[in-house]
Order: structure tokens, then sequence, then C-alpha cells
């Protein structure tokens, strides 16, 4: 019992959206954001490669036909006109092909859905004195506008970092909360991303998001995830002592489990 205990909880880990020790690449999409970050990341690597090749190619041809003992009489190209035709149009041809999907995946980015199912805020808060003993404890308030009827019927609630003397086991150290953003999978939602006192950075790598805002400004961002789990990010933007320790936590549940959880709440 104890080891199926345990292998379950490693299991979740495993399925865990997290940053990983020595990763290169990225984390696994779960939005259809993040995989078109992916796409466009190794399109453009393609033409990387091609470039690298070619310039390389080109150096050693140099250093060969201008090399004094294998070539003491090196052959004299001045001017020609194909060369200069091909090295002006092939990199034009490479951005163009750089620069239609990006600009297509950067407005897809910033395009704000018009009838989201859930629209759901998310405040950024300094670091504050009034959990766990009287340590400093980063706070992240969640508010789901679409069920707030009155002040007393509102479902919001607080995301507090867990510290990393009190972690449970199978939890991440300095990127668990208490209170998970719990949304549902294939859903489309509208973040609305707003500061109390200091600016604020909701970013969650796999699903592709980075929503910066400023005081007194709120910002909009779309995410839909495609599949259940749970997303691990940290605040981005510098706000203080101890700012990277600010994580975000976002669980994706069944449209069924995330109505139990609506009631529950």
């Amino acid at each position: 019992m104890i080891l199926r205990s345990l292998s379950c909880r490693f299991l979740k880990i495993a399925l865990c959206d997290a940053a990983e020790p020595w990763k290169l690449g990225s984390q696994d999409p779960a939005t259809p954001m993040m995989q078109g970050i992916i796409d466009l990341h190794h399109d453009i690597f393609f033409f990387l490669i091609l470039i690298l090749v070619f310039v390389s190619r080109m150096l050693v041809c140099a250093l060969w036909h201008f090399h004094e003992q294998t070539n003491p009489i090196p052959k004299r190209i001045v001017h020609g006109t194909t060369i200069e035709i091909i090295r002006t149009i092939f990199p034009s041809v490479i951005l163009l092909f750089i620069a239609i999907p990006s600009f297509a995946l950067l407005y897809s980015m910033d395009e704000v859905l018009v009838d989201p199912a859930i629209t759901i805020k998310a405040i950024g808060h300094q670091w504050y004195r009034i959990k766990f003993g009287g340590r400093r404890a980063s706070t992240q308030p969640y508010e789901y506008s679409d069920y707030n009827s009155s002040d007393e019927q509102s479902l919001t609630f607080d995301s507090y970092t867990i510290p990393e003397d009190d972690p449970e086991l199978g939890q991440s150290l300095l990127l668990e909360v208490d209170n998970r953003l719990v949304v549902p999978a294939k859903t489309h939602l509208c973040m609305i991303v707003t500061p109390a006192d200091v600016p604020h950075s909701w970013a969650v790598p796999s699903s592709g998001v980075k929503c910066d805002v400023v005081p007194d400004c709120s910002n909009l961002t779309s995410i839909s995830v495609q599949r259940e789990g749970f997303y691990y990010g940290q605040c981005s933007e510098i706000r203080g002592t101890n700012h990277a320790f600010t994580p975000i936590v976002v669980e994706a549940v069944t449209l069924k489990d995330y109505a139990d959880w609506v009631s529950n709440h």
C-alpha cells in the first residue's frame, strides 16, 4: 500500500509540466499557442542550419583560395553579378519565410476572445507577513468573475507559496502553492491580469502565456489548455526582494470535475 502511494505521487510529479534540471528545450505544449511557438522555433532553426552550412562553405572556400601555401596565385574575383544577385535575393526569401508564420503567430497570441467561456482575474501582490507563522509568503489572489453575484457570494481565493521548509512528499520545491488555479481543459478562458501595488507578470511556460502588467493598468490574454495536468510558472517581473519566488500553479481538470469544484467553493 505504501509503495502504491509513493508510485502514484511520483507519477504525479512526472506528469507535471515544470522546469527540470539540465533541460535544454521547451516544456511540452499544453495549448495551441505554445505548440505554435515550438513549431516556429523548429522552422527558424532549419533556416539557421542552412545559413550555417552556406556561410561555413564560403569561409572554407575563401581560406582555400587565398592561402599562400596551397594556392600561391589566388583567383582574382573582383566582381560577380550572379553571386551578388543570389546573396541579395536569398536572404530576403528566408526572411519572408520566417516573417509570414511569425506574424500570424504574433497576432493570434494578441487576439482576445470576444465571448470566452470563463473569465478569471489574477491579481499580483507584494510580499506579506501574514501566513506560515509570520514568515514572508507570496500571494497571488484569483477571482472568477463569472460567478460574482455579490461580495458575499464571490468565488475568490488567495494562492500562497508553500515555504521551502514545509513541502509535502511529491511537491515541487518553491513552485507549489496551497490553492491552485483550477480550470477546465479544452475550454476557452480569458485571463485578466492586474497588479495591486507592484508590476506583475503572469507566466506559465507550458501554456505559452506571459502577460506583463504595471500598476493602475490591466492586461488581457486568452488561454485554452488542451490536456489535464499541473502546469507550473512564476512571476517574471522584477518587483522587489524575492520576486522570483512567486509561483503560479494551474490545474487543468475535466469539465465535470471543474463543475464539482465550483459548486464546492
